[in-house]
């Protein structure tokens, strides 16, 4: 598995480039037996990778599992250095490593061999590899499910071997995401000449971000501006600005919420000091939530303390493919495999934590 590791991270397989990465994986499933299906979408957002979905016919009958990764790394990623110390795999801090999610991908596919190799009996596996994950999802968000073969069609249940931290954690609910842009018209004058025939946009910016709650709304609700931008010359008052957010949360309703409070605000400032906005904003992603009352999960954290390794359910912040395949259907958990620091050169994989995630993943599995 640690080779099999080693070998993929020396592949660079950045967001909109995992191409060369993706064929050594088809090559990897074909020679497993596996039925291959590509979807081909993702020349819809520049990239040079299908999602590759594939199934390994099982030999007990039964829903079968589905085996979920992504392929993209965040840069800077190419000639990845490797050093391994006391079990902890990184690079010398000079790239990331790569371990998001190339841990995932060596965790399921040591899976796959040992279950060949032992003849093992088994539901049908199916495993669905995902590019651009990294870059909102992009591969996921364009996947054509219609055209997918039946016979390939994913099992309802995943596994989404992408979590950060130790083995034993499980993720089972994610919150949607809603970015929003909000433009501010005001008024131009020359700022040294007449300054007061103007309005100026910048104020009334900073007018709405005065008033409007940031950060932890409350347990499950967070807010944030990424962006604020305005370019005029100084002596002239600036009649546009516009900033850019978002508002995460795990109830629909309260993303509403948030987002009409906003709304208001602006028409407050608009009223008592003029010019005009437009605000502008959209679901990027859906919230995650089990669909099953847990089974997944608990089944899954029964197997982990079967083998003696601690486990909590948890609810997250963050966002991955499991939310856009909750939409279509799907069940998913999201577990680790000792993935730290992940986005940093500062990224390390712990080897104790790939083998016990990769053993509860093989002991859910075999019958």
């Amino acid at each position: 598995m640690i080779n099999n590791f080693i070998e993929m991270v020396n592949i660079y397989s950045p967001s909109k480039k995992e191409g060369e990465y993706g064929n050594y994986l088809i090559k990897r499933l074909k020679a497993y037996g596996f039925e291959i299906y590509l979807d081909k979408n993702n020349h819809l957002y520049g990239g040079d990778c299908p999602t590759i979905f594939g199934k390994l016919k099982g030999n007990v009958p039964g829903d079968g599992i589905t085996l979920v990764a992504h392929m993209d790394v965040i840069d800077p990623n190419e000639n990845v250095n490797i050093i391994i110390e006391n079990n902890i795999i990184k690079t010398d801090g000079k790239t990331t490593l790569g371990g998001d999610d190339k841990g995932g991908i060596a965790s399921i596919l040591e899976v796959i061999e040992t279950i060949i190799e032992n003849n093992y009996k088994h539901e049908d596996i199916y495993v669905v590899f995902t590019p651009g994950e990294e870059i909102g999802m992009a591969g996921a968000k364009v996947i054509d499910w219609e055209k997918i073969p039946k016979n390939i069609k994913p099992a309802k249940n995943m596994l989404v071997v992408d979590n950060a931290g130790k083995a034993g954690l499980i993720a089972h609910s994610a919150p949607s995401k809603y970015n929003f842009r909000v433009e501010f018209n005001g008024r131009k004058a020359h700022g040294g000449i007449e300054p007061e025939k103007g309005i100026n946009s910048i104020i009334l910016a900073g007018h709405f971000l005065s008033k409007i709650k940031m950060g932890r709304l409350d347990e499950l609700t967070t807010s944030n501006i990424g962006e604020i931008k305005s370019d005029f010359p100084t002596n002239v008052v600036p009649d546009l600005c516009y900033l850019t957010g978002e508002v995460r949360g795990h109830s629909e309703e309260s993303i509403q919420e948030v987002l009409n409070s906003y709304k208001n605000i602006l028409e407050e400032i608009k009223i008592c000091h003029g010019g005009d906005y437009k605000f502008d904003y959209i679901c990027d992603f859906p919230t995650l939530k089990p669909k099953d009352d847990l089974k997944l999960a608990k089944d899954f954290k029964k197997i982990y303390e079967s083998l003696g390794i601690p486990s909590e359910l948890k609810v997250i912040g963050g966002g991955s493919d499991s939310n856009i395949f909750a939409k279509e259907g799907y069940n998913s958990i999201i577990i680790g495999v000792g993935m730290e620091n992940v986005h940093t050169v500062e990224e390390s994989l712990d080897i104790n934590e790939l083998e016990k995630t990769t053993l509860a993943i093989l002991k859910y599995i075999i019958k």
